[in-house]
């Protein structure tokens, strides 16, 4: 049974890595799917080649997270390309690790622009195409609950701001029955934060599971909080990272 038959989804950062999982996650359960990209065209359009096959359909729109505009831009095509919202899963996001004695003020504005700004900016112009009943899904990370990890200090900050922008937002929206949840990976297999790269030893050691997730296992639980079956789910900060902060 498809779940989200004819719901419309848009993906910030959709062309690769969890934001592609969950795209074509969504769009088995029935979804029509649009995502956003950055610089990558041709990954963007394989992932929604991969869409269209399922029979739904797919648009990708370019627009940095970091900017507003083009934030705002990509939400109101997709709702004039696709007739609404239904669901809106801020994944788009970046992390540049570095000790915060040692980090740049650039790097710091790029992962509050993205992680913070960018989510506040793509929820508020969602909102205004979202029928009463919608979704709004940030993935935040672990460490905005607990940072294990020296070198992401500033990073942990910026998640910690997507907790509590989740449990907020969910306050004011509930009256339109529309949930707000946080999910929060941990370390998961992607070109950024690969398995067989140097940060995966010191990641690997602090799970129970003493693996990487993947990113089709995160793709499966945003999958379940867009359902109908979380319906009575929101403001919550749920951990996907194999019990890091266990």
């Amino acid at each position: 049974m498809s779940v989200l038959k004819d719901k419309v989804v848009l993906v910030t950062g959709g062309s690769r890595g969890i934001g592609a999982a969950i795209a074509k996650r969504l769009a088995s359960e029935g979804a029509d799917v649009a995502i956003t990209y950055v610089k990558d065209a041709e990954a963007a359009a394989k992932v929604t080649k991969e869409i269209e096959k399922t029979g739904r359909k797919a648009l990708a729109v370019q627009a940095d997270a970091a900017n507003p505009e083009a934030v705002r831009s990509a939400v109101e095509q997709t709702a004039k390309a696709l007739g609404r919202i239904d669901v809106l899963v801020n994944n788009a996001g970046t992390a540049v690790p570095n000790s915060f004695e040692n980090a740049t003020l650039n790097e710091i504005d790029r992962m509050i622009d993205i992680n913070v700004r960018g989510v506040l900016v793509a929820t508020q112009a969602a909102l205004k195409h979202m029928p009463d009943g919608g979704r709004i899904i940030s993935i935040g990370s672990c460490v905005g609950e607990r940072n294990l990890t020296p070198g992401l200090t500033a990073y942990a900050a910026t998640k910690g701001a997507v907790k509590m922008f989740t449990q907020s937002l969910a306050r004011e929206v509930g009256s339109r029955d529309i949930t707000v949840n946080n999910i929060q990976p941990g370390p998961i297999d992607t070109d950024l934060n690969p398995a067989s790269g140097d940060w995966a030893p010191s990641q690997v050691v602090n799970t129970a599971l003493k693996r990487y997730g993947k990113v089709d296992e995160v793709a499966d639980l945003v999958a379940f909080v867009a359902s109908p079956a979380a319906a009575y789910i929101t403001g919550a900060n749920l951990t996907i990272d194999g019990g890091t902060n266990g």
